[in-house]
């Protein structure tokens, strides 16, 4: 798997622009997906207990590659290993990526 700039994008521009009538809902989501990944053998810290070796100093998903405490705030996102799911349909997401001027 690799990087998805899109969604790491989407968290970015979540984390620190959110739509006013969006920010409880993002917050209550990362929330509640940072909760799950703290459990998760693939966050870089707890694969890092097992072997994994890295020199990025954040803290990522070792699957997708992604910046959790930016991938955990984009709402169109899922978990690769389906622990938490968006919480956007298709079309909401395609409204966000319109919005954001992104190409899939």
């Amino acid at each position: 798997m690799h990087l998805n700039f899109k969604e790491i994008y989407e968290g970015w521009k979540n984390d620190l622009f959110p739509a006013k009538d969006m920010e409880e809902l993002i917050h209550k989501t990362s929330s509640e997906r940072l909760l799950i990944c703290q459990e998760c053998p693939h966050n870089s810290n707890r694969a890092k207990e097992n072997g994994y070796k890295t020199i990025r100093p954040d803290y990522h998903c070792t699957i997708c590659l992604c910046p959790l405490y930016k991938k955990t705030k984009c709402l169109s996102c899922e978990c690769p290993e389906k622990k938490w799911e968006a919480v956007s349909s298709v079309a909401e997401q395609d409204e966000i990526f319109t919005k954001l001027n992104i190409k899939e």
